[in-house]
């Protein structure tokens, strides 16, 4: 089951699609990047290429699990923590003929891989997500006006042409069980036997 580094797992997928799919020659043998930014890597990004900034991390209610999975043990673990991811994937050319054609490609590229399998999501060699696991990559609506604010925060630097995406549901496993009746405390009982007297003690 995943636990917390099925977050990066999942970033870490998406930039290992871009990264093999692309074609030099597709874009005039232009070199491209492909990177996962923080807001540091936004004010000093790449020159051609597509980055993935994570800006919003959301519980899925939807998929809000009341009881726990059993753990090897046999115990009730807590419940999962079901996670939807937001992302911005942005852009980056210097002319406008690579970026109207590399942001075409980079959605329908996404499109084609909108379901992220296990094999997918482990591929950087930790096993977070279970076999039959997968975590689903779509389009997110979001308006004009909070895609821009979000600029605004990150500093000074003009818009680039942007696309919301949505990766969801990326279960957090814990490690911790829930109390049953198997971890209630247990009373010992000693029993004495012997033949009791008239006095009604034990002889």
């Amino acid at each position: 089951m995943a636990d917390f580094r099925s977050v990066l797992a999942v970033s870490e997928a998406i930039r290992g699609v871009l990264r093999s799919s692309y074609r030099p020659e597709d874009f005039d043998n232009t070199p491209l990047e492909f990177e996962i930014y923080t807001t540091r890597g936004i004010a000093s990004p790449i020159e051609n290429g597509v980055s993935l900034f994570l800006y919003r991390l959301y519980i899925h209610g939807a998929n809000r699990i009341p009881a726990g999975t059993l753990g090897n043990d046999g115990r009730r673990r807590a419940p999962l923590l079901p996670l939807e991811l937001h992302y911005l994937v942005t852009i980056w050319a210097g002319q406008h003929t690579l970026q109207h054609s590399l942001a075409a490609w980079t959605m329908r590229t996404l499109e084609d891989n909108a379901l992220l399998p296990a094999t997918l999501l482990n591929a950087g060699g930790d096993s977070t997500f279970g076999a039959t696991e997968s975590v689903e990559l779509t389009l997110a609506d979001m308006r004009t006006e909070d895609l821009f604010r979000i600029w605004e925060v990150l500093g000074p630097r003009a818009y680039n042409l942007s696309i919301p995406y949505l990766a969801r549901v990326v279960p957090i496993e814990t490690v911790r069980t829930l109390p049953g009746p198997e971890g209630a405390p247990v009373q010992d009982r000693t029993i004495e036997f012997g033949l009791l007297t008239g006095r009604g003690e034990r002889a």
